[in-house]
């Protein structure tokens, strides 16, 4: 039945957000245990924390066969992260860059979006491809843990937290995500199915959304409370860890097969990574601000606008 569809659907994202921010709580309070900087720890525990979501829906349909929800679901997100999330942000907060953004974090992203859609043009990522980013990921956790060494003295309170509570919010968080997702994953499809819909479409849009919300609110609440570099180094980590550590797991499980509505998909994940890079200027501010986040936002609408007229049509 559609509507059981609908609700186990809705119960699916709920445990998926839910899972997520139990498991950030937890991982971030071990990270603040070893004195990372804010940025780090946007970019690494709380950017992989919440990338989370579309790791158990992408794998979970990586061992189902749906190559094109593991593909979609991925550049969805990143489409979404960019644009939506960091245009809502701006919205509430002008967010400043720093010049290690500009010089290393914002190219770091640029490039690894280019690598993606080197290796889509083929019509496939393939288990080769997949070592190779999932190498890449590790080497970006090496690199981020190195250069973000910074005792924060506001964050010694994290310490506070026992270690009781920290296993068992990260076996909560793994919990929530690994039933949420399986949950997520078979009624999405089975709602596609019902309106006649594609997968692909269906991953790109309202799949993508939904796991990317643990971003939104951790993005929001940073901003809210002043944390830029928190809001920025969630965003670029996600989308960094969504292509090396997400598409690189699931094409080790099985190849996956690019489709044409995800190789577009693709192209505008390399452009978004783009549009992040450029927003950093004028060097003078190194500012996303309001209008930029606004843009931002209509590029969002354009490009969802665009995807359901082609998939209505095909």
């Amino acid at each position: 039945m559609i509507v059981t569809d609908i609700l186990l659907f809705i119960l699916g994202a709920a445990l998926v957000v839910f899972g997520a921010d139990w498991l950030v709580d937890g991982a971030s309070a071990v990270a603040r245990r070893f004195g990372l900087s804010e940025y780090v720890i946007g970019a690494t525990i709380v950017g992989i924390g919440t990338s989370m979501p579309e790791f158990v829906v992408s794998s979970i349909a990586a061992f189902q066969g749906n190559a094109d929800i593991a593909i979609g679901n991925v550049s969805g997100s990143n489409i979404f992260n960019t644009l939506l999330i960091l245009g809502i942000t701006a919205l509430i907060l002008p967010l400043s860059f720093t010049r290690s953004n500009v010089r290393t974090d914002l190219p770091m992203n640029l490039g690894v979006s280019a690598a993606l859609l080197l290796m889509a043009i083929g019509g496939t990522v393939g288990r080769v491809e997949g070592g190779i980013l999932m190498i890449g990921f590790i080497a970006y956790l090496i690199y981020n843990f190195k250069q973000g060494k910074e005792v924060r003295e506001e964050e010694e309170s994290a310490k506070e937290m026992s270690v009781w509570k920290i296993l068992l919010l990260l076996a909560a968080g793994f919990g929530g995500l690994i039933w949420g997702g399986n949950l997520f994953v078979e009624h999405a499809t089975n709602i596609a199915r019902y309106l006649n819909v594609s997968d692909a479409v269906i991953a790109i849009t309202i799949m993508a959304g939904g796991t990317s919300l643990p971003e939104l609110a951790v993005c929001v609440a940073a901003a809210a409370k002043g944390r830029e570099q928190m809001a920025i180094g969630n965003i670029v980590g996600s989308n960094i860890s969504n292509i090396l550590l997400i598409i690189g797991f699931s094409a080790l499980v099985t190849p996956l097969t690019v489709q044409s509505v995800n190789l577009v998909s693709i192209i505008s994940v390399l452009i978004c990574a783009v549009l992040l890079l450029l927003s950093a200027f004028p060097l003078k501010t190194l500012k996303l601000t309001r209008l930029k986040g606004l843009i931002f936002i209509l590029c969002y609408a354009a490009y969802i606008w665009l995807i359901i007229r082609n998939g209505a049509a095909a």
